[in-house]
C-alpha cells in the first residue's frame, strides 16, 4: 500500500489516504511508458518541414565550364548541393509522423504514470479545491503553501568560522504542477491558466505524457477516487 498525506488549502496535513498499487496496474513498465510518450510526441508533429532539392532551386542547368582543359576542378550545374545557393541533398519533405499503439497499452501506460507519481511521493492529495470566484492569487497561495510543506526539514549546520559570513541559502526551485479535477472546473482552470508551470486537466483527460511532464501531481480527493474506481483516462491522440 502507498500512504499519502492529505493537505488542506493552507498546506496543513489533515489526514492520510492509502492507495493499492493494484488499482493502477500494480507495477510500472518503463519501456511501455517510453513507447507511449514517444508516440504522443510524434503525433503532435506537424510534419510541414520542406527543403528545396537541386531540381527545385532557381538557376541554370547549364554546365559551368567544359570538363577538361581549364585547370579547375570538374563542375556541373549551379544547382548542385556543393555550391552556395544550390539545392539541399536528401533534405526533409512534408510527411505524416502519426501512428497509434493499441488502446489498452495507452490506457495502461497512463495508469502506470499515475502510479509512478504515487510511489515516488510526487503526488499531492488535496481535501478540496472549490473556488467560489476566479482568483489566481488563491491558487498561487495554495501552491506556495504546499511547496513549503513539502520541503524537507533543514539539517543542523555547524557554526561558520569566525570572521566568515555564512553563505546565503538558495531559494527552493519552484515545482511544475499538474492539477487534476473531477470534470471541467471553470473557476480552477481560469484561476491557474496564467501561472507558469501549472496545467489543469480533468482526471479523465490525463495521458502518460502530461502526467510525467510535470514534477508534481496535485489531485483532489474526489479526482483520486474517480481514478481509483476505474474511470479510464482519455486516449492519446
Amino acid at each position: 500500500m502507498v500512504t499519502l498525506n492529505v493537505y488542506n488549502r493552507q498546506g496543513e496535513s489533515v489526514g492520510t489516504v492509502d492507495v493499492d498499487p493494484a488499482e493502477f496496474g500494480g507495477k510500472v513498465n518503463k519501456q511501455l511508458l517510453h513507447d507511449v510518450v514517444v508516440q504522443y510526441l510524434a503525433n503532435q508533429r506537424a510534419g510541414t518541414h520542406s527543403t528545396l532539392r537541386r531540381g527545385e532551386v532557381a538557376g541554370s542547368t547549364k554546365k559551368l565550364f567544359r570538363q577538361k582543359g581549364t585547370g579547375n576542378a570538374r563542375a556541373g550545374t549551379r544547382r548542385t548541393n556543393k555550391r552556395k545557393g544550390g539545392g539541399t541533398s536528401k533534405g526533409p519533405k512534408p510527411r505524416d509522423y502519426e501512428y497509434h499503439m493499441p488502446k489498452r497499452m495507452v490506457k495502461a501506460a497512463t495508469r502506470m504514470a499515475i502510479l509512478s507519481k504515487l510511489e515516488d511521493k510526487e503526488a499531492i492529495i488535496l481535501d478540496d479545491l472549490a473556488l467560489t470566484e476566479v482568483k489566481t492569487k488563491q491558487v498561487v497561495g495554495l501552491l506556495k503553501a504546499l511547496t513549503k510543506a513539502l520541503q524537507p526539514a533543514p539539517a543542523p549546520e555547524a557554526a561558520p568560522p569566525a570572521g566568515e559570513e555564512s553563505l546565503k541559502k538558495a531559494k527552493p526551485k519552484p515545482f511544475t504542477w499538474l492539477v487534476g479535477t473531477v470534470g471541467y472546473d471553470k473557476n480552477v482552470y481560469l484561476s491557474a491558466r496564467n501561472i507558469h508551470g501549472v496545467e489543469v486537466l480533468p482526471a479523465d483527460q490525463f495521458n502518460a505524457y502530461t502526467v510525467l511532464k510535470q514534477k508534481r501531481l496535485l489531485l483532489t480527493k474526489a479526482a483520486l477516487e474517480a481514478l481509483r474506481k476505474g474511470k479510464e483516462p482519455a486516449e492519446q491522440k
